[in-house]
Protein backbone atom coordinates (compact mmCIF):
# COMPACT_ATOMS: atom_id res chain seq x y z
CA UNK A 1 0.00 0.00 0.00
CA UNK A 2 1.06 3.21 -0.85
CA UNK A 3 -0.45 5.82 1.75
CA UNK A 4 2.67 6.57 3.39
CA UNK A 5 4.55 7.28 0.51
CA UNK A 6 1.52 9.60 -1.43
CA UNK A 7 0.84 11.45 2.10
CA UNK A 8 4.35 12.81 2.09
CA UNK A 9 4.43 13.60 -1.15
CA UNK A 10 1.21 15.33 -1.25
CA UNK A 11 1.65 17.06 1.93
CA UNK A 12 5.01 18.34 0.30
CA UNK A 13 3.56 19.29 -2.85
CA UNK A 14 0.90 21.34 -1.28
CA UNK A 15 3.32 23.15 0.96
CA UNK A 16 1.78 21.98 4.34
CA UNK A 17 3.79 21.25 7.30
CA UNK A 18 3.40 18.39 9.56
CA UNK A 19 1.78 20.41 12.19
CA UNK A 20 -0.62 22.16 9.95
CA UNK A 21 -2.19 18.97 8.54
CA UNK A 22 -1.87 17.42 12.12
CA UNK A 23 -3.95 20.57 13.32
CA UNK A 24 -6.91 19.39 10.14
CA UNK A 25 -6.65 16.09 11.49
CA UNK A 26 -7.16 16.77 15.72
CA UNK A 27 -3.92 15.11 16.09
CA UNK A 28 -0.61 15.25 17.53
CA UNK A 29 2.22 16.18 14.88
CA UNK A 30 3.96 12.96 15.35
CA UNK A 31 1.14 11.24 14.70
CA UNK A 32 1.86 12.51 10.80
CA UNK A 33 5.20 11.84 11.01
CA UNK A 34 4.42 7.90 12.13
CA UNK A 35 1.66 8.39 9.21
CA UNK A 36 4.25 9.23 6.75
CA UNK A 37 6.68 6.53 8.15
CA UNK A 38 4.70 3.50 7.79
CA UNK A 39 4.35 3.19 11.48
CA UNK A 40 0.89 4.13 11.93
CA UNK A 41 -2.62 3.98 9.45
CA UNK A 42 -5.23 6.72 9.92
CA UNK A 43 -8.50 5.71 10.59
CA UNK A 44 -11.34 5.98 8.52
CA UNK A 45 -12.64 9.76 9.60
CA UNK A 46 -9.22 10.95 8.90
CA UNK A 47 -8.77 9.48 5.37
CA UNK A 48 -11.73 11.53 4.45
CA UNK A 49 -10.07 14.50 5.86
CA UNK A 50 -7.00 13.46 3.89
CA UNK A 51 -8.90 12.56 0.57
CA UNK A 52 -10.68 16.04 0.94
CA UNK A 53 -7.27 18.21 1.54
CA UNK A 54 -5.36 17.16 -1.36
CA UNK A 55 -8.16 16.53 -3.72
CA UNK A 56 -7.58 13.20 -4.53
CA UNK A 57 -9.66 9.71 -4.22
CA UNK A 58 -9.40 6.77 -1.65
CA UNK A 59 -8.32 4.29 -4.59
CA UNK A 60 -5.36 6.63 -5.60
CA UNK A 61 -3.84 7.55 -2.37
CA UNK A 62 -3.93 3.16 -1.25
CA UNK A 63 -2.85 2.25 -4.40
CA UNK A 64 -1.43 4.67 -7.22
CA UNK A 65 2.06 5.57 -7.07
CA UNK A 66 1.26 9.44 -7.37
CA UNK A 67 5.22 11.03 -6.83
CA UNK A 68 5.81 8.81 -10.31
CA UNK A 69 2.99 8.07 -12.01
CA UNK A 70 1.35 11.64 -12.16
CA UNK A 71 -2.22 12.03 -11.03
CA UNK A 72 -5.14 9.84 -12.42
CA UNK A 73 -7.20 10.89 -14.76
CA UNK A 74 -9.29 13.13 -12.66
CA UNK A 75 -13.28 10.63 -14.82
CA UNK A 76 -11.70 7.80 -13.15
CA UNK A 77 -10.91 8.72 -9.53
CA UNK A 78 -13.70 7.89 -6.79
CA UNK A 79 -15.70 10.15 -5.49
CA UNK A 80 -14.93 11.71 -2.19
CA UNK A 81 -15.36 9.26 0.95
CA UNK A 82 -19.02 9.51 1.65
CA UNK A 83 -20.15 11.34 4.98
CA UNK A 84 -23.94 9.04 6.29
CA UNK A 85 -25.92 9.08 9.59
CA UNK A 86 -27.49 6.51 10.78
CA UNK A 87 -30.25 5.98 13.70
CA UNK A 88 -29.82 4.79 16.99
CA UNK A 89 -30.08 0.93 15.74
CA UNK A 90 -27.50 1.61 13.20
CA UNK A 91 -29.05 1.79 10.05
CA UNK A 92 -28.54 4.40 7.81
CA UNK A 93 -30.68 7.53 7.12
CA UNK A 94 -31.94 8.95 4.13
CA UNK A 95 -30.11 12.64 4.02
CA UNK A 96 -32.30 15.14 3.06
CA UNK A 97 -31.18 18.62 1.33
CA UNK A 98 -33.98 20.81 1.52
CA UNK A 99 -33.95 23.36 -1.70
CA UNK A 100 -32.73 26.32 0.90
CA UNK A 101 -30.21 24.18 1.71
CA UNK A 102 -28.15 23.70 -1.01
CA UNK A 103 -26.39 25.66 -0.92
CA UNK A 104 -24.11 24.93 2.57
CA UNK A 105 -24.49 21.34 1.20
CA UNK A 106 -21.39 22.22 -1.29
CA UNK A 107 -19.26 22.87 1.49
CA UNK A 108 -20.65 20.59 4.32
CA UNK A 109 -21.48 17.64 2.32
CA UNK A 110 -18.48 16.00 4.26
CA UNK A 111 -19.22 17.46 7.61
CA UNK A 112 -20.28 14.77 9.62
CA UNK A 113 -21.92 17.43 12.05
CA UNK A 114 -23.60 20.03 9.13
CA UNK A 115 -25.18 16.16 7.47
CA UNK A 116 -26.52 15.24 11.04
CA UNK A 117 -28.27 19.02 11.08
CA UNK A 118 -30.09 18.16 8.16
CA UNK A 119 -33.46 15.91 7.92
CA UNK A 120 -33.46 12.28 7.96
CA UNK A 121 -36.06 9.67 7.41
CA UNK A 122 -36.15 5.95 6.20
CA UNK A 123 -38.37 4.79 3.08
CA UNK A 124 -39.38 1.41 2.59
CA UNK A 125 -38.81 -1.21 -0.45
CA UNK A 126 -35.58 0.26 -1.54
CA UNK A 127 -31.95 -2.48 -1.37
CA UNK A 128 -30.33 -2.19 1.72
CA UNK A 129 -27.45 -2.53 0.03
CA UNK A 130 -27.37 1.30 -1.80
CA UNK A 131 -26.82 4.72 0.26
CA UNK A 132 -29.79 7.14 -0.66
CA UNK A 133 -29.81 10.93 -0.24
CA UNK A 134 -32.76 13.15 -1.32
CA UNK A 135 -32.76 16.39 -2.87
CA UNK A 136 -35.63 18.66 -3.41
CA UNK A 137 -35.99 19.96 -7.00
CA UNK A 138 -36.22 23.95 -7.86
CA UNK A 139 -36.92 25.74 -11.22
CA UNK A 140 -38.90 23.39 -13.98
CA UNK A 141 -36.33 22.04 -15.80
CA UNK A 142 -37.20 19.04 -15.64
CA UNK A 143 -40.57 18.50 -15.79
CA UNK A 144 -42.92 16.75 -15.48
CA UNK A 145 -41.17 16.91 -12.26
CA UNK A 146 -42.46 20.14 -10.68
CA UNK A 147 -40.45 22.84 -8.20
CA UNK A 148 -40.53 21.09 -4.71
CA UNK A 149 -40.17 17.53 -6.23
CA UNK A 150 -37.82 15.33 -4.07
CA UNK A 151 -36.01 13.53 -5.80
CA UNK A 152 -34.11 9.66 -4.22
CA UNK A 153 -30.57 9.43 -5.34
CA UNK A 154 -28.59 5.96 -4.83
CA UNK A 155 -24.88 7.18 -4.57
CA UNK A 156 -22.56 6.05 -7.57
CA UNK A 157 -18.81 5.60 -6.56
CA UNK A 158 -17.26 6.29 -9.89
CA UNK A 159 -17.98 8.15 -12.52
CA UNK A 160 -17.12 5.84 -15.17
CA UNK A 161 -20.19 4.11 -13.90
CA UNK A 162 -22.42 6.87 -15.22
CA UNK A 163 -24.76 5.42 -17.49
CA UNK A 164 -25.74 7.80 -20.61
CA UNK A 165 -29.22 8.76 -20.82
CA UNK A 166 -30.21 8.00 -17.09
CA UNK A 167 -30.71 10.88 -14.97
CA UNK A 168 -28.67 11.66 -12.07
CA UNK A 169 -28.65 14.54 -9.28
CA UNK A 170 -24.69 16.23 -9.33
CA UNK A 171 -22.91 18.19 -6.80
CA UNK A 172 -20.36 19.64 -8.74
CA UNK A 173 -18.31 23.37 -8.14
CA UNK A 174 -19.85 24.95 -10.63
CA UNK A 175 -23.14 24.49 -11.31
CA UNK A 176 -24.07 23.54 -7.85
CA UNK A 177 -26.86 20.87 -6.71
CA UNK A 178 -28.53 19.74 -9.99
CA UNK A 179 -30.65 17.58 -11.52
CA UNK A 180 -30.51 16.41 -14.51
CA UNK A 181 -30.34 13.56 -17.30
CA UNK A 182 -26.65 12.94 -18.01
CA UNK A 183 -24.76 11.66 -21.30
CA UNK A 184 -21.39 10.06 -20.58
CA UNK A 185 -18.16 11.37 -22.91
CA UNK A 186 -15.51 11.02 -20.35
CA UNK A 187 -13.69 8.62 -22.21
CA UNK A 188 -13.62 11.08 -25.05
CA UNK A 189 -13.02 14.64 -23.24
CA UNK A 190 -13.47 13.94 -19.75
CA UNK A 191 -16.78 15.85 -19.30
CA UNK A 192 -20.36 14.98 -19.24
CA UNK A 193 -23.35 16.32 -21.34
CA UNK A 194 -26.34 17.84 -18.74
CA UNK A 195 -29.75 17.32 -20.35
CA UNK A 196 -32.68 19.11 -19.02
CA UNK A 197 -35.91 17.06 -19.89
CA UNK A 198 -37.94 20.65 -20.51
CA UNK A 199 -36.67 21.26 -24.21
CA UNK A 200 -37.02 24.88 -23.38
CA UNK A 201 -33.28 24.68 -21.66
CA UNK A 202 -30.44 24.09 -24.07
CA UNK A 203 -28.02 21.41 -22.56
CA UNK A 204 -24.26 22.12 -21.48
CA UNK A 205 -21.35 20.30 -19.83
CA UNK A 206 -19.18 19.86 -16.96
CA UNK A 207 -15.92 18.57 -16.51
CA UNK A 208 -15.49 15.46 -14.53
CA UNK A 209 -13.06 17.04 -12.27
CA UNK A 210 -15.70 19.37 -11.11
CA UNK A 211 -17.97 16.76 -10.15
CA UNK A 212 -17.71 16.19 -6.03
CA UNK A 213 -20.63 13.48 -5.99
CA UNK A 214 -23.43 11.90 -7.87
CA UNK A 215 -26.44 10.09 -7.30
CA UNK A 216 -28.42 7.64 -9.55
CA UNK A 217 -32.36 8.91 -9.35
CA UNK A 218 -34.01 6.35 -8.40
CA UNK A 219 -37.56 7.34 -6.93
CA UNK A 220 -39.24 10.70 -6.16
CA UNK A 221 -41.81 12.03 -3.70
CA UNK A 222 -44.22 14.88 -4.65
CA UNK A 223 -47.38 16.37 -3.27
CA UNK A 224 -48.63 17.31 -6.92
CA UNK A 225 -50.65 14.85 -9.04
CA UNK A 226 -49.91 14.51 -12.72
CA UNK A 227 -52.98 16.33 -14.97
CA UNK A 228 -54.19 14.32 -17.61
CA UNK A 229 -54.97 17.69 -19.37
CA UNK A 230 -50.97 18.90 -18.98
CA UNK A 231 -49.57 19.32 -22.08
CA UNK A 232 -46.04 19.62 -20.74
CA UNK A 233 -44.19 16.85 -21.99
CA UNK A 234 -40.81 15.93 -21.20
CA UNK A 235 -38.15 15.59 -24.83
CA UNK A 236 -37.61 11.90 -25.72
CA UNK A 237 -34.41 10.69 -26.19
CA UNK A 238 -34.06 11.40 -29.76
CA UNK A 239 -34.55 14.85 -29.52
CA UNK A 240 -31.72 14.78 -26.48
CA UNK A 241 -29.52 12.85 -28.56
CA UNK A 242 -30.18 16.11 -31.46
CA UNK A 243 -29.43 18.38 -28.72
CA UNK A 244 -26.40 16.75 -28.07
CA UNK A 245 -25.13 16.51 -31.80
CA UNK A 246 -26.51 20.25 -32.04
CA UNK A 247 -24.38 21.56 -28.96
CA UNK A 248 -21.35 19.44 -30.07
CA UNK A 249 -20.89 20.91 -33.28
CA UNK A 250 -21.54 24.71 -31.78
CA UNK A 251 -18.20 24.21 -29.81
CA UNK A 252 -16.32 22.61 -32.77
CA UNK A 253 -17.53 26.02 -34.40
CA UNK A 254 -16.42 28.05 -31.63
CA UNK A 255 -12.94 26.28 -31.25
Amino acid sequence: MLLAKNLKYLRSESGITQAELAAKLGVQRSMISAYEDGRSEPKLWALEVITNTFGVSLDELLHHDIQHNGRKAHFQKEIRILTIAVDDSDRENITMVPQKASAGYLNGFADPEYMESLPQFHLPNLSKNNTYRAFELSGDSMLPLVPGTIVIGSYVEQLRDIRSGQTYVLVTSTEGVVYKRVFNYLEENGKLFLVSDNEHYKPYEVKGEDVLEIWEARAFISTDFPNPKDKSKPVSLDDISQMILELKAEITRMR
